[in-house]
């Protein structure tokens, strides 16, 4: 990801808020309009949108691009922002005859798509082979400015408990390949078959991370620093805590409300690491009954909390995760519209709700697409924006 500068970033500005920056990634598939079959023209569209005035970079496979924000401070930046990215993706797509399809895995039959002729993942298609040419996944990444890379690592530690319910508010990909998974979020499945994926081990220190992912370098698990694909880490190349284990959500408020919550743990979390707290150390089996019952449940059944080993409802998780960030969303002005949003994807589902309705009245893949397409763009801040915003 590469955080573009934005000048209305400050926190003086309307819109903005106190807190760390933070920019959002989001990767979607492209799908012939007409066939509703996977299109392999990521190039194409990438040239599209920069003669539109965006930027898009290719991804992994051919039938997939990827959107970046600028750096933002607060919901109505990022509102914004992802808002503008989509669309000048979407309509660069359109120029080729494609649909931009935000869903975690693909729904429509097909042939895998060729891996994009780029030298790095040319080379992960020689070392992993099936691995990668059968890897066809969209995801959300979430990068919130850090202190340093010390502190990254702790915050890592913090966030790793909140992952699964993350997973579970974002999940949009149960449709894949024209089947009923039976899961929320196959991606997050698929996902777990690479040496670094879902949450970290816990880290006692920076060095004790460096440690770890030099082994897997090493012996081959992963071919270079950007393979580490857990699902929280100390980004690689940015002053940032990567969180990366959202699903592309299905419409711009459920990238905007997970982008929040996500900044507020960072914050909250530093903010105990910098007092001297450190998070407790789950045992990484609990933390993967989460996440299969994350990736399963979605927002639709219970879920299993982590630090009570008990199963609870999305409605009482979710609260808790905003109970435990309610000092940051105060402080941010956010809390209001973050309990809304949330309020809302409880009560009317997210993206894994629409496909699996959708794909359930006739098992027609192409429903799911129809449906996914028809909220891609959906929000509800440009009322909101023509209001004259508190910053607190």
């Amino acid at each position: 990801m590469s955080l573009r500068p934005l000048d209305s970033a400050r926190s003086d500005v309307p819109g903005s808020s106190r807190g760390p920056s933070v920019g959002v990634e989001e990767e979607f598939f492209l799908v012939d309009a007409s066939t509703n079959r996977m299109l392999e023209c990521n190039r194409e569209v990438v040239d599209s949108a920069r003669s539109l005035g965006g930027t898009l970079d290719l991804e992994l496979k051919t039938s997939q691009v990827e959107t970046n924000t600028p750096v933002c401070r607060g919901m109505r930046q990022l509102y914004e922002q992802i808002a503008g990215a989509r669309a000048v993706a979407a309509a660069a797509a359109t120029q080729h005859g494609a649909a931009l399809l935000s869903s975690g895995v693909p729904p429509v039959c097909g042939e895998f798509s060729t891996v994009t002729d780029v030298p790095r993942y040319q080379r992960m298609a020689e070392r992993y082979g099936s691995l990668v040419s059968e890897h066809e996944v969209c995801g959300c990444h979430v990068h919130v400015a850090i202190s340093d890379r010390e502190t990254a690592v702790q915050v890592c530690n913090y966030l790793r408990l909140w992952l699964p319910t993350l997973l579970a508010l974002t999940a949009n990909s149960p449709i894949h390949r024209g089947r009923d998974t039976g899961f929320a979020s196959w991606r997050a499945v698929l996902g777990g078959r690479w040496a670094c994926s879902w949450a970290p081990p816990y880290f006692t220190s920076a060095d004790h991370y460096d440690s770890v992912v030099g082994v897997m370098i090493e012996s081959g698990g992963i071919l270079d620093e950007a393979m580490v694909y857990w699902d929280v880490r100390p980004s690689a190349h940015l002053p940032t805590v990567e969180v990366r284990v959202s699903d592309v959500p299905g419409t711009v408020d459920e990238t905007v409300v997970v982008a929040t919550l996500i900044r507020a743990l960072v914050a909250a979390a530093e903010r105990s690491v910098h007092a001297g707290r450190l998070a407790l150390p789950v045992a990484p089996e609990v933390l993967r009954a989460a996440y299969l019952r994350a990736a399963r449940e979605g927002v639709s059944g219970q879920l299993l909390d982590v630090t009570s080993s008990r199963l609870i409802t999305p409605a009482r998780q979710l609260s808790s995760l905003i109970r435990h960030v309610q000092t940051e969303l105060d402080e941010f002005g956010e809390r209001s519209r973050v309990e809304k949003m949330v309020k809302k994807i409880l009560a009317q589902g997210n993206g894994a709700t629409r496909q699996r309705e959708a794909f359930s009245r006739r098992q027609d893949e192409a429903d799911v697409v129809s449906v996914a397409a028809r909220h891609m763009l959906a929000g509800s801040w440009p009322a909101a924006i023509r209001e004259r915003d508190t910053v607190h």
